[in-house]
């Protein structure tokens, strides 16, 4: 079924009033987000679960470079936000979904070998649809 996913503004960290996105249904759909493996329910109906595991290093330079550079903020928000939300929320909600996950992609996006066997399995998929 259609959905209106929506939309986030990422300076304010809220969503915008009003404003969605329309997602229509399509044969394969990839769900995105560090979030994606939290609900119980929404593990229940994807048929592979992934996850991206980046390095820790990798993680803190990505998010020094969009807050800081892309929103704006300043290096001690940026140090105070990630010591007291985003590292230990992290650890307490985004790290333990490794668990649910039946295929988990080190190196994160930089792992070509992982990135051709998902090519390869949603090529499957749509093959198998059709």
């Amino acid at each position: 079924k259609p959905v209106d996913e929506p939309v986030y503004d990422y300076t304010t960290c809220s969503r915008l009033k009003g404003q969605s996105k329309r997602i229509e249904p399509r044969p394969v759909i990839i769900l995105e987000g560090i979030m994606a493996l939290v609900d119980p329910a929404i593990r229940e109906i994807l048929d592979m679960k992934i996850f991206v595991d980046a390095d820790c290093d990798e993680r803190l330079i990505r998010v020094i470079r969009r807050d800081v550079v892309e929103r704006g903020r300043t290096m001690e928000d940026l140090v105070n936000r990630y010591q007291n939300i985003i590292k230990p929320m992290h650890n307490l909600h985004i790290e333990p979904t490794k668990a649910y996950a039946d295929l988990i992609v080190p190196q994160g996006g930089s792992n070509l070998v992982a990135i051709n066997v998902l090519k390869e399995y949603i090529k499957f998929l749509l093959i198998d649809k059709n």
